[in-house]
């Protein structure tokens, strides 16, 4: 799981991370969102709402830790939602969670 937060930490840097339900929806609908992680203590309402867009747009989507924990890795305060926008992040993501 810590190898999940790093690379949370390197998409930052990055530059590929878009965090924050209004961020998150824009990546969404403009189609640069290859992944979703929500924060398993995030409202029903975001979970639902950001469930209902994976599943409309064919985005994978994952729940991982909570708001405090994401928000940390990223260097920012907590965060319940967040879209991972370049391919091979996603990827490597994905493979961790995978294993």
């Amino acid at each position: 799981m810590d190898k999940i937060y790093s690379l949370l930490g390197l998409c930052q840097k990055a530059g590929k991370v878009v965090s924050g339900e209004v961020g998150c929806e824009l990546a969404i609908k403009n189609k640069t969102a290859k992944l979703l992680l929500l924060a398993e203590d995030a409202s029903a309402n975001t979970k639902k709402k950001f469930q209902n867009s994976a599943a409309y747009y064919h985005i994978p989507i994952f729940v991982l830790g909570s708001k405090e924990r994401i928000g940390t890795a990223l260097g920012k305060d907590s965060r319940a939602i967040l879209a991972i926008t370049e391919e091979g992040f996603a990827k490597s993501i994905l493979q961790k969670i995978a294993q």
